[in-house]
């Protein structure tokens, strides 16, 4: 299978854990297209009655143009199940998102749910993160912040637009991206990139994750339950 066929075969199952009277957080980017699209065939085809929580403006529109009614993550006594994609999974479940560049919103919305599942074709898992970590600042003293990213070896560049302007995320910040051999420490380092001034949030997310859906070339799915302490 292709690895977009990956991402359709995973998306559709994932969608069969979204049950009747749930309020949903509804992820970003190219495999939670296929979730929009699998669940808004159940709202049309099985009378599914959910409420829907958007991780971006962009996944709100298409959400509600198949019917999925969409709220805001205030408007809502509680997240029960979120389902999101994830750039990069390390076997200790931990992941970089924001390549999408919607983490700050996804981080939102996955730390108000219930329960958080990531949906993914097979080649987004890794021993170690090992991919450019995106990280939301301040547009006020961005510069600053990106200099000091450079002095701390993080080797960043700025998320530019077709036009060479700076992506501004849906919170109208700024995107560095710190290009990272590997992280041993994801929490750690997430620790401490949280710490600096401007930084509004990073892509790494530790300690979120319930269950993994995973789409294989071989046409199966698998899925992998997350141990809690």
């Amino acid at each position: 299978m292709t690895q977009e066929q990956q991402k359709m075969l995973a998306g559709h199952h994932a969608a069969q854990f979204v049950q009747d009277g749930m309020v949903v957080g509804i992820g970003s980017g190219s495999t939670i297209a296929h979730v929009i699209q699998a669940l808004g065939e159940r709202v049309a085809q099985e009378n599914l009655k959910i409420v829907g929580v958007a991780t971006s403006e962009k996944t709100r529109r298409n959400a509600a143009q198949l019917g999925i009614p969409m709220y805001n993550v205030d408007d809502v006594e509680k997240i029960d199940l979120t389902i999101d994609g994830a750039d990069q999974i390390a076997d200790d479940f931990s992941a970089i998102k924001g390549g999408g560049a919607a983490l700050l919103w996804e981080k939102i919305v996955a730390f108000n749910s219930l329960e958080n599942i990531w949906v993914v074709d097979a080649s987004k898992r890794v021993d170690k993160l090992n991919q450019y970590l995106p990280v939301e600042v301040i547009p006020y003293g961005a510069n600053q912040l990106f200099k000091r990213f450079a002095a701390e070896g993080f080797q960043p560049t700025w998320r530019l637009d077709q036009n060479g302007n700076p992506v501004r995320t849906d919170s109208a910040n700024f995107l560095i991206d710190l290009h990272l051999p590997e992280i041993e420490q994801p929490r750690a380092l997430g620790d401490e990139l949280i710490k600096m001034v401007g930084v509004v949030e990073h892509g790494l997310f530790t300690d979120v994750v319930d269950r993994v859906v995973i789409g294989q070339a071989d046409n199966t799915v698998q899925i992998l339950e997350v141990p809690h302490p």
